[in-house]
């Protein structure tokens, strides 16, 4: 009788600790599904797709991005140009048109300049690029334009020349300011 209440006693501890086991994974998968939703899903920001485009708005022209900073990195309008053109065909349903567009984005590189972020035994030990642009987005349809500023800095080791930083900063540079441009223009940001 005695084995009899031992064995007994054994199969409940070892239900009850499965039970709490259980209990215990299927809280922790609701936990992980509420903060992956709250990641993934959070209020769309991270989701490009999701162009703020009002369905009127068919065609868009991106005219040159143009080069008005007191100092010129000769690659950086063209390249980013391109690359802001590139960003709306593949996250936007826009056609790009060279005539009459329902947007036009029209804009400028206002500020290129260079300066110490940080000091280290009387010597810069990192540089800093600032860059900044001046965008209007014409909205035909609407009879109206609306303004964009975007601007950025970037780091980079003060034993680097100007020269040497553009080459290392490059398509970082020129991507993070086509997605800056993205964001504000069709985001809203």
């Amino acid at each position: 009788m005695k084995e009899l209440y031992i064995e007994n006693l054994k199969n409940t501890t070892l239900k009850n600790n499965n039970i709490r086991s259980a209990s215990f994974f299927v809280i922790l998968l609701a936990a992980l599904g509420i903060v992956s939703q709250l990641g993934l899903s959070g209020c769309g920001i991270y989701r490009f797709t999701d162009a703020a485009v009002p369905d009127s708005i068919k065609t868009v022209k991106v005219n040159f991005i143009e080069n008005k900073a007191s100092y010129v990195n000769p690659q950086l309008s063209p390249r980013l140009t391109d690359k802001v053109r590139q960003k709306i065909l593949a996250q936007t349903r826009l056609i790009q048109t060279n005539n009459e567009a329902d947007w036009e984005i029209s804009g400028a590189i206002t500020q290129y300049s260079f300066s110490t972020s940080a000091i280290a035994g009387q010597q810069s030990a990192n540089n800093r690029l600032s860059v900044s642009l001046q965008l209007s987005v014409y909205d035909r349809k609407a009879n109206e334009t609306r303004k964009v500023d975007v601007s950025r800095s970037f780091e980079f080791k003060g034993s680097l020349s100007v020269q040497a930083a553009e080459a290392s900063l490059g398509e970082d540079l020129v991507r993070t300011l086509a997605d800056d441009i993205f964001n504000k223009v069709f985001s809203n940001w």
